[in-house]
C-alpha cells in the first residue's frame, strides 16, 4: 500500500517502507500473521507511529507482504486457464494449497482479505478469488466438477487444509486430493 499522499516519495519514506515490509515478511514467516506490529516496527528500526503512517492496518501490511506470491499465483492461474478445464482447476487448487501451506500467514491473510473493502478490488483475496472463479466456471461448463461446487467453497477448503497443514505441503497435498475426490462427478 502506498503512502496516501500523491507524488514521488521521499527516499527515507521509501527506505522505511521497504524495511517494514521486509521485516514483516521475515517475522510473519517465523511467527505467523499475528506477529506484533510493535515488534515489526522495533525490528525494522522505526517507531510504531511510522509503521501506522505506512500501513493503515495489519491487513494492509500483510497484503503487501504476500503480494509477490499472490501475483505469481495469478500468472499461474492464467496459464492454467488455457488448458484442460478439470486439470487446470485441480492443478490450481493443488498449487494454491501448497503455496498457502508453505507461506506462513497466507491462509489467514487471504481469509481476512475477504472482509477488506479495497477501492480497487485488488486485495490478495480478490486476486485469488477471481482466478478461482475463472477456473471453476470453465470446469463447470464441461461438467468436470459437480454442479453445486462454488469458488468460495473451494477457497474455504483450501484455507482449511492449508491452515492445519502449515509448513507441511505433502500432507496438504494429500488432504486436498481427498477433498477433490469429493467434488468431481
Amino acid at each position: 500500500m502506498a503512502n496516501p499522499k500523491a507524488g514521488p516519495q521521499r527516499s527515507d519514506w521509501q527506505r522505511n517502507h521497504e524495511r517494514l515490509v521486509a521485516t514483516a515478511a521475515a517475522l510473519v514467516a517465523r511467527d505467523g500473521a499475528q506477529v506484533s506490529l510493535e515488534e515489526i516496527a522495533r525490528e525494522a528500526g522505526v517507531g510504531s507511529a511510522t509503521l501506522h503512517r505506512h500501513f493503515a492496518s495489519r491487513q494492509a501490511l500483510l497484503e503487501e507482504v504476500f503480494r509477490d506470491e499472490v501475483e505469481r499465483l495469478r500468472r499461474r492461474a492464467g496459464e492454467l486457464a488455457g488448458g484442460d478445464p478439470r486439470t487446470g482447476l485441480v492443478t490450481w487448487l493443488e498449487e494454491l494449497t501448497t503455496a498457502a501451506a508453505n507461506t506462513r500467514g497466507l491462509p489467514a491473510s487471504l481469509a481476512a482479505g475477504a472482509d477488506v473493502d479495497a477501492p480497487d478490488g485488488d486485495t490478495c483475496h480478490d486476486i485469488v478469488r477471481e482466478a478461482t472463479v475463472v477456473l471453476v466456471s470453465r470446469a463447470l461448463a464441461v461438467a468436470a466438477v459437480r454442479p453445486e461446487v462454488s469458488p468460495d467453497d473451494l477457497l474455504t477448503l483450501v484455507e482449511a487444509v492449508s491452515r492445519v497443514t502449515e509448513g507441511d505441503p505433502l500432507t496438504a497435498h494429500r488432504l486436498l486430493r481427498l477433498v477433490l475426490d469429493g467434488i468431481c462427478p
